[in-house]
């Protein structure tokens, strides 16, 4: 295997990582406020993607970049 295709697979792994991670968060974060009944689901739903992209075009990739230069390890 070339480097060139070792570093598209690895791209391509993160991208799909990414995307599927934000299956797990969203409905983590919805269901805590439907459950407790403080929203309904639909509007826990418009909520959820109202804050997403008001964080997004506020911060943009802030956030990322933090965690990206983080130096801290953690060990068990």
């Amino acid at each position: 295997m070339s480097s060139t295709s070792l570093v598209i697979l690895v791209i391509f792994a993160a991208q799909v990582f990414d995307y599927t991670n934000g299956f797990h968060d969203a409905p983590n974060s919805i269901a805590t406020v439907v459950s407790t009944r403080v929203l309904t689901p639909q509007f826990a739903v418009i909520w959820a993607a109202f804050f997403n992209f008001v964080a997004l075009s506020i911060l943009g990739t802030r956030v990322a970049k933090a965690v990206g230069e983080s130096t801290h390890s953690f060990s068990l």
